[in-house]
């Protein structure tokens, strides 16, 4: 993990300081966003430790892993939670949110923790589907956002977006608010995934405009870049006006999908993870992980340190559930992984002896991205083996090291022995 830091700093560190510079940059107007979200909230070097954790339903197929990276914000401001069974209803139920705070982990968090009890008070024992379903969700949002809002401190700035999935024996329902989204793998593709909600979308513009907004620098006032979340109470104060047609709406866009035998999986993330990958670069990505049998938790685990290497800047949150139809082992993707990963080695070890000095974890890591590699991972590629490459430099460092010191300690005994049989003489 260590490697992997030493070669994130590196390879990130010329986007992180153009970030800087571009934020530096921008106008006296976002001077509000910028102290929230500005150079000084990024670190010199990325947090990298993750604690991924799963689970499973074997009874009605269903599996989870889940997974958050601080990366190279100051602070973490993301949040999720996982509940593969909701007290009172029947089996095959399940709920997954992800959140990502903005001005601080306050709305995340309280999300997190209140969202699912929201979403059973709204569902009911017995929920009509599809339509009662979506209704609920669309109440439970709102009622957790105005719950939010006697809590909040009065004045204070802060939000989070959200994206949601209850999983029912029929159907798959997907609510979310903001830039957090989800994607659904279908027969080996992407069947579904969910839209920004950002204000230029013209629903969205119209419904800031008539509340008495302006969009500017495609933010709301100039500042929020999101149209959708909970929180962010400053921009829900239109008069006369619902929740769900202020400036920022709390309302989610729900969609209802039946559930099919070729489901395969869903991701649901933060924005940090979309900022590196597409859709269907995640889920090949994903797929091809799920082949060599990976634990859905330790898969989240390498898709955010891929993103990390691909370049995201943000705090990064991720769960995958898998359906019964999702991709199992298989023992030729295996076998091709592990000839893949033997390579990458052998050949950090050749530019590591073919080089007059020591090349640095950059230098090879460049190198090799500049080379036809065959069998990299789809919608990964080399930055999904950029913890193989970083730990066998690492290995071959300390293997050098080792070798140094032994010299060195050889060279020591010889002069010593040397010095003493001349000073024998001389007596």
């Amino acid at each position: 993990m260590a490697a992997l830091a030493r070669l994130l700093e590196r390879l990130l560190w010329s986007a992180r300081k153009e970030k800087e510079e571009v934020e530096e940059g921008e106008e006296e107007g976002e001077a509000g966003r910028r102290a929230l979200d500005g150079p000084q909230s990024l670190l010199a070097a990325p947090r990298c430790a993750q604690q991924p954790h799963g689970g499973a339903a074997a009874s009605w197929g269903l599996r989870f892993g889940a997974s958050a990276a601080q990366g190279w914000r100051a602070r973490m401001e993301d949040a999720h939670c996982a509940w593969l069974a909701l007290p009172g209803l029947p089996p095959g139920w399940a709920f997954f949110a992800v959140l990502d705070g903005h001005g601080g982990a306050r709305a995340a968090r309280f999300g997190a923790r209140h969202l699912p009890g929201h979403v059973l008070e709204a569902l009911g024992p017995a929920p009509g589907e599809p339509e009662g379903v979506r209704w609920a969700l669309r109440r439970a949002f709102l009622n957790a956002d105005e719950r939010l809002r006697s809590l909040w401190p009065r004045g204070e700035p802060g939000g989070s977006t959200a994206v949601a999935l209850l999983v029912s024996p029929s159907f798959l329902y997907l609510a979310h608010c903001g830039d957090s989204r989800a994607v659904l793998s279908r027969a080996g593709a992407v069947a579904f995934s969910t839209e920004d909600h950002r204000p230029l979308r013209p629903r969205e513009r119209e419904r800031i405009h008539d509340a008495g907004g302006t969009i500017r620098r495609r933010r709301i006032e100039g500042s929020l870049a999101v149209s959708r979340a909970l929180g962010d109470f400053a921009y829900k104060e239109a008069r006369g006006r619902p929740p769900e047609l202020q400036l920022v709406s709390a309302e989610p866009e729900v969609a209802a999908l039946a559930r099919q035998a070729e489901d395969e999986f869903m991701v649901l993330a933060s924005d940090g993870v979309w900022d590196a990958m597409s859709g269907a670069a995640l889920v090949e990505l994903v797929a091809s992980r799920l082949r060599l049998g990976l634990a859905p938790e330790l898969l989240c685990a390498q898709l955010l340190d891929t993103c990390l290497c691909k370049g995201s800047l943000d705090n990064m949150t991720c769960i995958l559930v898998c359906f019964p139809g999702a991709p199992g082992p298989c023992e030729e993707a295996m076998r091709r992984e592990l000839t893949l990963d033997t390579a990458l080695g052998r050949r950090v070890a050749e530019l590591c002896a073919s080089a007059q000095e020591p090349p640095s974890l950059n230098t090879v890591f460049t190198t090799l991205a500049s080379e036809d590699i065959p069998d990299l991972p789809p919608g990964g590629g080399l930055y999904c083996k950029a913890n193989v490459i970083a730990e066998a430099y690492s290995q071959l460092c300390q293997a050098s090291e080792e070798c140094w010191q032994k010299g060195r300690d050889g060279a020591e005994k010889l002069t010593r022995t040397h010095s003493g049989s001349i000073l024998d003489l001389e007596a």
